[in-house]
């Protein structure tokens, strides 16, 4: 087994990686929520850590689309127990292929301009155009092609697809709405904001931190929040922090007021008053290359290599102590969750098997061997994307390297990786992480359509009977395509196509605050409260 770690420049063009996405991608209004009982700090300010750097601002973007809550506000918003509440939308109605939304009264964006029904489809029509390559906004969008009208006398946005699709209240109204303002220049959004949320983009610099400013007047979060009751924070300084032990640090000294923990720094933050809140995730989602000129092309071989893994001593590596093995692509508390791992995961009994009909053989030094080429792969991961990813990956090198597989294990930078994954191409497996979307049909771009160069498809994934299910979960609406939904899931178990390492879960700490925290683990902006 081959061991480097390489080091690599910021992928500032480059897409976001998987978890980084989808863990920002249509978060809604609710979650778990944090308490504490002593008194609230009136025009204090809260620093919430983060583990990345965000490059740009833009909501649409593949990094500002994290941040934007704070600045941000959507037509809709999802409550903590799954319904769908208000949010620049006082009402709204959906079919199969058309949806209506009517907005509120008085809502302004941040430069005092009335927010209208045509500024809200300007917004939505610039999202959605794919000539603007905006990663973020397609993560969020419905995966079919729109169009928006608007009354600006009714205060209505209508939106009609140009196919059936489940969610379009879930997507395209849980999209952030970026002001007229801001679209008059969209590459200015890259340094500031441009909205209707509850602060205010005010300082940065680069690498963090990055500050937000209460605004005055606001009154049109999820269910009508406001900003102004006593305890929310005057300002919000967003710090980037990569290192989880110097998170727990900072948590235990107070120099952060609220950050994500997922890995054994847990054990320590246990029994110091901290508030918490515990966030559902899809620990260490793999990916294989299956691009034509890569070994896993191979559904077989693919196969082979999964079934030979030890899945609950992954999780157990993955949790960081005792884990469960994912039973699906999706977190727990998902929409549509349910067991599709169990009779659809390739058998540990048949990969001796299953290397012989892909042609492979061992030869005398025991290496497997086709046509007298060794199997070599390219095995990336980074603890960027979780403290014990690494370990993760390290543990698939080694079962294979016992099957006679040489791989080159390595570490990289999250942006490394990234850069591979999307640029140039050079994997075969990626060990990323997932919170798991609310949504399965969020999955859907990393699965089908086109490869990397203008799509999300950056494993060349090509599934028939996963588009074939995901055609027919889409005619139907909501909750009722969900058994739909899991058979497409299943398709790309069955052949390898991904592999979710654990169920696990995340934990977010607050000293000294009180949070509600939405599906992804994102925090609730109007939720926060700062205590004494």
């Amino acid at each position: 087994m081959h061991r480097r770690t390489v080091s690599s420049p910021r992928a500032r063009s480059v897409v976001a990686a998987v978890g980084a996405v989808l863990s920002a991608a249509l978060a809604g209004c609710g979650g778990d929520v944090s308490s504490t009982r002593t008194p609230v700090v009136v025009g204090g300010t809260v620093t919430i850590a983060t583990a990345s750097e965000t490059p740009s601002f833009n909501p649409y973007s593949q990094f500002g689309l994290s941040l934007a809550p704070y600045a941000y506000d959507s037509l809709v918003d999802v409550a903590r127990d799954g319904r769908v509440v208000s949010g620049l939308a006082e009402r709204w109605q959906a079919g199969a292929t058309a949806a209506s939304f009517t907005l509120r009264k008085g809502v302004t964006c941040s430069d005092g301009t009335a927010l209208t029904a045509s500024g809200v489809a300007r917004s939505l029509r610039y999202a959605g155009d794919p000539r603007n390559r905006l990663i973020g906004a397609q993560t969020a969008l419905p995966g079919v092609p729109f169009t928006v009208s608007a009354d600006d006398a009714e205060r209505t946005v209508s939106v009609r697809t140009a196919s059936p699709y489940s969610f379009i209240v879930r997507t395209i109204g849980l999209l952030p709405v970026v002001c007229p303002a801001g679209l008059a220049d969209p590459g200015a959004l890259d340094r500031r904001s441009e909205g209707t949320g509850p602060y205010v983009l005010s300082g940065y610099a680069s690498g963090g931190p990055y500050l937000f400013t209460r605004r005055r007047g606001y009154a049109w979060g999820p269910r009508g929040a406001g900003n102004a009751t006593p305890g929310q924070p005057e300002r919000i300084v967003v710090t980037v922090v990569p290192q989880e032990s110097t998170v727990a640090n900072l948590l235990l000294t107070g120099g952060v007021n609220i950050a994500m923990v997922t890995g054994p720094d847990r054990a320590r933050l246990t029994g110091h008053g901290l508030a918490t809140a515990q966030v559902p995730t899809v620990v260490g989602l793999t990916f294989f290359n299956e691009r034509s000129d890569r070994p896993l092309s191979d559904p077989v071989l693919r196969r082979a290599l999964v079934g030979a893994l030890d899945r609950k001593g992954l999780a157990n590596v993955a949790i960081g102590g005792a884990g469960t093995p994912a039973r699906a692509l999706t977190a727990p508390n998902s929409l549509c969750y349910s067991d599709v791992a169990a009779g659809n995961l390739p058998s540990h009994s048949s990969v001796v098997r299953a290397l012989r009909a892909a042609g492979w053989t061992k030869n005398v030094r025991g290496r497997l061997v086709k046509q007298g080429r060794p199997l070599r792969l390219r095995l990336l991961s980074s603890a960027d994307f979780g403290s014990t990813l690494p370990s993760v990956a390290e543990l698939m090198a080694v079962t294979w390297q016992a099957l006679g597989v040489d791989v080159d294990l390595v570490g990289e930078s999250r942006n490394a990786v990234v850069q591979a994954m999307y640029g140039s191409g050079d994997f075969d497996v990626v060990v990323g992480s997932s919170p798991g979307p609310p949504l399965p049909a969020q999955l859907v771009p990393y699965f089908s359509g086109p490869p990397s160069s203008g799509g999300l498809n950056f494993a060349h994934v090509t599934n028939p009977a996963y588009d074939r299910f995901v055609a027919r979960a889409l005619h139907s609406p909501g909750s009722a395509s969900c058994a739909d939904w899991n058979r497409a899931a299943a398709a790309l178990l069955r052949s390898a196509d991904a592999l979710p390492i654990a169920d696990g879960t995340s934990t977010v700490y607050g000293y000294r605050t009180t949070f509600a925290v939405a599906p992804g683990g994102r925090i609730v902006p109007t939720s926060i409260r700062l205590h004494r």
